[in-house]
């Protein structure tokens, strides 16, 4: 089960990334907003329950360039 929680939590991390950036290729604010707050919860929920996902500390902010 832990490893299928991982598994699952890396495929949304990534699914969450490349949405974030096509948002902002196109150009969408209200886009870019959410995915930033997407990927600062999934990393959240991944520290909360010992799981080390690669990251750049930015997004832990919800604060992202």
């Amino acid at each position: 089960m832990t490893a299928m929680f991982n598994q699952e939590l890396r495929e949304q991390l990534d699914q969450a990334r490349k949405e974030l950036a096509a948002a902002r290729a196109e150009g969408d604010a209200d886009g870019v907003q959410a995915y930033e707050g997407r990927i600062a919860g999934l990393l959240r929920l991944a520290a909360q329950h010992g799981v080390d996902l690669p990251h750049d500390a930015r997004e832990e902010e919800h604060n992202l360039p």
